[in-house]
Parts: structure tokens; sequence; C-alpha cells
């Protein structure tokens, strides 16, 4: 077992135990952020971004798009149209936010996952393994999120690791 130092800006210290099995580490170095675009998300991905400089972890960035596909709105649009809105607006906020963070020495992924952004979210976290979710408090969606956002709710209640929200 390898214990490593690592020191945070506002942090006194945060040890991290690596457990190694035949020379493997076993502790992802893999940080999820979930960006909608928010101010809430860019400010999580900033503060992911520190976190993991110190780490020498990667960002996976991964933006939701609802699943549109309904027989009501298949009535009017096409699938296909549907499909083509949802990868366009996908990849304006993850350009958005790739170019804040474009000067950074980390390592950044990007993935796109369509249907509810609360079990999306965390089922990638548990698909890639990741060491921690870094998340906005609040998302694009104002009305259902008063005092702390309904997905960033849902998310700390379910996901399998580690939730930091940030204001």
């Amino acid at each position: 077992m390898e214990l490593t130092e690592s020191v945070f800006p506002g942090f006194v210290k945060l040890y991290i135990n690596h457990i190694s099995m035949k020379g493997r580490i076993l502790m992802s170095q893999k940080i999820l952020v979930p960006i909608d675009g928010s101010d809430f998300s860019l400010r999580a991905l900033k503060h992911a971004m520190e976190i993991a400089k110190a780490m020498d972890a990667e960002i996976l960035l991964l933006n939701v798009q609802y699943n549109y596909n309904s027989p009501n709105i298949n009535r009017f649009v096409s699938k296909e149209q549907v499909r083509r809105y949802q990868q366009e607006n996908a990849k304006e906020v993850l350009d958005d936010a790739l170019k804040d963070i474009e000067n950074e020495e980390v390592t950044v992924h990007t993935k796109i996952r369509i249907g509810s952004p609360d079990y999306e979210i965390a089922k990638e976290a548990k698909e890639s393994n990741v060491y921690s979710i870094v998340m906005g408090s609040r998302g694009l969606g104002a009305i259902k999120s008063k005092i702390l956002g309904s997905v960033s709710f849902n998310v700390l209640h379910v996901a399998s690791c580690p939730v930091t929200m940030v204001k």
C-alpha cells in the first residue's frame, strides 16, 4: 500500500490511499464533471481542475441530453432531427466548457449521454469507475432548484462514489 499526500487549495492536507495489486493501482484517477452550460457547472469544472492537478487525475466532462424521442414529439419532429439537435446542443455546451480550460495541463475527455441527467450521471460514474463527481449545486432548471438542484440532490443520493457540490 502506498500513501501519497496532496495539498488542495482551501484544505489542510488530503491523504489518498492507493491499493496496489501486482503493480496496478486499483483506484481510478478520473473525476466526473457533469456540464450543462450553467454558471454552477462551469464553477464546478474549475474546482475539479484544481483537484485533478493536485491528484494528477483526468477529467471526464459529461453532458446529458434529455431524451426527446416520444410519440408526441415524433409526430412533429423526426427522430433524426431530435438526435441532431441533441448532438449540436451537447457539442456547444462541451466546446464552451473546453474553451474555459484550454490552457490547463490536465487530460480531459468528453462524453454525451441521453436520458434523465441524475440517472445518467450516476450510471456513468459507476461504468467509468471514477474517483469522484464534482458538480454544480444547481443547473439550468431554475424552477426545480429552489434550495438544491433536483439533479444534484438525486446524484448525491444514488452515486456510488463521493460527490462534491460547488456553489
